[in-house]
């Protein structure tokens, strides 16, 4: 049994009042590309379609949850 399966990617961004943001992604982490293109400004791009996820403030991280959900 794959437990990671269970363990969805997260795009976590910068906290804004002390909290991080965090969405699901639908692919691996290592299926993501981050670039900071300028000062405090990253992309994000799927690998292999070069789909950009995120455009915006950073750094923003491409992590496996810590927990199931």
């Amino acid at each position: 049994m794959n437990h990671l399966a269970d363990h969805p990617t997260l795009l976590r961004l910068p906290a804004w009042f002390g909290s991080p943001e965090e969405r699901a992604l639908p692919l691996a982490p290592d299926a993501y590309a981050l670039k900071e293109v300028s000062p405090d400004w990253w992309e994000v791009r799927a690998t292999g379609s070069g789909e950009l996820i995120y455009s915006g403030l950073g750094p923003v991280q491409v992590v496996r949850s810590p927990a199931p959900f």
